[in-house]
């Protein structure tokens, strides 16, 4: 491991110097590439470096321990701290998930449940937003299809993060758990006998891709305009502005509706087309590596859940890590912390053990 430290040291020492140049400063891109990864080496290197003073600290006071009982009893707090500072070290060297620093585009899809699956596709979202909020991000609905009741028969939404942030901080590294299927317990508010039904909905998240990172032939596209409608059918737009696009060579379709121009529309269903197509191609480079990283359900099939929402007991519960609470209530406020954490720590401690198993 400390091996490994060493040459990431002289690497950041050698970006620092590079950043220090202006000439590297009139390629804006390539120096956005250097200041990124000197943010993701700059806790490395910090981390060790109180690793090895931490050490000789111990030392040091190990041979005034001898004389004096006070420098014998800070050797304890010393050798906890220099614990401390290795577990750090090593969950920073932990492989990182390359696309951590990428805002997303997250979709909310009804499913099983009908009118209640859609109403708690709505509340999902909401929670989204909120959660977003909380942590400073922003949102941006890019497409939404409404139920007659108020929910969301599906939607699109594009978040993103500040324009500066902790080196894997980035939204994909927190809501990459949410993929998957998402129950709910409750009594809907078309329940007339008070009885609990349970229903589904699915979330999908994706890291929105740039232009460069997916390259799409001209040819490649066919893009048909329609009619927007509403809740029902009913029009709400006279002008074909709604826009759906289909990716040939995938056979995947993006539609959208949101807006009222069509060229705006064009523009979201293009984010979400770059979006799943990095995500597809990403997916496929990762079976070719036999990487075991845990995939997104895309079927919105109860029997499939990452989570539960059971209203009756206001408890929240995560089935991948076992993760359970009693503030449903405030989760579906946006408070998440916790349970993204959980799934964070849960990673973190799969991937250390991998890396045990591979030395």
């Amino acid at each position: 491991m400390f091996e490994a430290v060493e040459e990431l040291i002289g690497e950041h020492a050698d970006l620092e110097k590079q950043l220090a140049d202006p000439a590297v400063h009139a390629d804006q891109a390539n120096a956005r590439r250097l200041n990124k990864r000197y943010a993701e080496l700059t806790p490395i290197v910090s981390t060790y470096r109180a690793w090895r003073q931490t050490g000789d600290d111990i030392e040091t006071a190990r041979e005034l321990g001898v004389d004096d009982p006070d420098f014998a009893a800070e050797v304890k707090e010393l050798d906890k701290e220099r614990g401390e500072l290795t577990e750090r070290l090593r969950l920073l060297l932990v492989p990182r998930d390359p696309s951590d620093d990428k805002d997303v585009i997250l979709e909310v899809k009804a499913g099983e449940g009908g009118e209640e699956s859609a109403l708690f596709a709505g509340d999902l979202l909401r929670m989204y937003l909120r959660y977003a909020e909380r942590v400073g991000w922003k949102t941006e609905i890019l497409d939404a299809n409404e139920s007659d009741l108020g929910g969301y028969k599906d939607v699109q939404v594009a978040v993103k993060a500040k324009a500066s942030h902790e080196a894997g901080q980035g939204v994909w590294a927190r809501l990459k758990y949410e993929g998957g299927v998402h129950r709910v317990q409750r009594v809907p508010a078309t329940e007339s006998q008070g009885r609990i039904h349970t229903s589904a909905a699915g979330v999908l998240v994706t890291p929105e891709a740039e232009d460069v990172e997916v390259e799409i032939g001209p040819n490649d596209l066919r893009i048909d305009v329609y009619r927007s409608s509403g809740p029902g059918g009913q029009s709400v737009n006279t002008t074909d502005s709604a826009v759906r696009i289909t990716h040939l060579p995938s056979g995947l379709v993006v539609s959208c509706q949101n807006e009222k121009s069509q060229l705006q529309n064009k523009e979201s269903a293009m984010r979400i087309l770059r979006s799943r197509l990095l995500a597809a191609a990403q997916e496929e480079a990762e079976r070719e590596a036999s990487d075991a990283r845990r995939s997104q359900v895309r079927t919105v099939d109860r029997s499939e859940r990452i989570r539960t929402y059971n209203f009756p007991e206001n408890r929240i519960s995560d089935h991948r890590v076992g993760f359970k609470a009693y503030n449903l209530d405030q989760v579906l406020d946006g408070d998440l912390d916790a349970m993204i954490q959980a799934c964070v720590d849960a990673d973190s401690a799969a991937k250390l053990a991998a890396a045990g198993d591979a030395s």
